[in-house]
């Protein structure tokens, strides 16, 4: 497969940012490499490239996923914590963007403030991967679009019920199911639900690509004859202290057995993870044959193999 030259130099901070075309074009080349890996095959597109990775929230899948990848793709990662930044003792963040970039041939951050990644690519002349902010998670729900398309052969036209917190899953997934022509439905409770102008973004993608985005309050009207079912926690990160109101507010916003049998037969289950059973979702429905959730892990991988590689190939 020869990479398109489009994509070269490219941020990837919101899937807002790129069309239906180029977002299909990303789950190509993640297919592509995925079948290279499993046929154990090396693709070192990026061989001699480095790989800065900051993190100011601590991870499992997005560094290990971001680290084995930039590997097999023949690059070096390497692992920054704000520990290990002066970012993180008051440096300001668009002088540590133009000193890294004279260094390094690309950038992702885990972080929390949006704002953060949008100074960092502003002030950096490399690519400049949002790894997950507070607002969006786009590199997770490209590995979602994946795994769906692997499951159901399409994308258009399917309906995805998300069950939970209005969060930066929810804004990612409406964003790229809206620009793949899918039917996206986020159930959150009141006080919960997502920020007001990335409804009004995804809305704007459905409305170019013939999706369709909703967002209501009742979690089982939300996965009536659903194809795809997702959830994520009811408190994420930094969110420790509201754990205990959480769980008071989502009570009844749960993926369980009566989703499953008031969506489509076929549907499968999704979370980007870390999961809590018994709260989120439970233990039985997130083993059970529908499951597809550590499919999707996996797909983070192969999913940002392709942003690394077109990105900075």
């Amino acid at each position: 497969m020869i990479l398109s030259s489009d994509f070269k130099g490219r941020d990837f901070i919101s899937l807002h940012d790129y069309t239906k075309e180029e977002l299909t074009y990303f789950l190509d080349v993640a297919d592509y490499l995925k079948a290279e890996q499993k046929a154990g095959r090396e693709t070192p597109v990026l061989a001699k490239k480095t790989l800065g990775m900051i993190f100011q929230k601590s991870s499992t899948r997005t560094r290990v996923s971001f680290e084995v990848g930039m590997y097999q793709l023949g690059g070096y990662p390497l692992f920054l914590s704000s520990n290990d930044l002066q970012i993180g003792r008051g440096e300001p963040v668009e002088d540590t963007a133009r000193v890294l970039a004279r260094f390094l041939d690309g950038m992702m951050i885990r972080t929390f403030s949006h704002d953060e990644v949008l100074k960092l690519a502003q002030y950096a002349d490399i690519p400049v991967i949002n790894g997950l902010t507070d607002l969006q998670h786009p590199c997770q729900v490209l590995a979602d679009l994946q795994t769906i398309r692997e499951y159901k052969g399409r994308l258009e036209g399917l309906k995805m019920a998300f069950i939970g917190d209005g969060n930066n899953m929810a804004h990612s997934l409406m964003h790229g199911g809206a620009k793949m022509g899918m039917h996206v439905v986020i159930a959150s409770p009141e006080g919960y639900k997502p920020d007001e102008e990335m409804v009004k973004e995804a809305m704007e993608d459905a409305k170019e690509n013939g999706g369709k985005v909703e967002v209501i309050s009742d979690p089982l009207e939300a996965v009536q004859d659903a194809d795809v079912l997702y959830t994520d926690v009811w408190a994420s990160m930094g969110q420790e202290e509201e754990a205990a109101e959480r769980v008071r507010s989502f009570a009844g916003y749960q993926i369980n057995g009566k989703s499953l049998q008031l969506a489509k037969k076929d549907a499968i289950i999704l979370h980007c993870l870390p999961a809590h059973r018994g709260e989120e979702i439970t233990h039985e429905v997130m083993e059970g044959p529908q499951s597809a959730i550590f499919d999707e892990a996996e797909n983070r991988l192969h999913a940002q193999k392709a942003i690394l590689a077109l990105l900075m190939a």
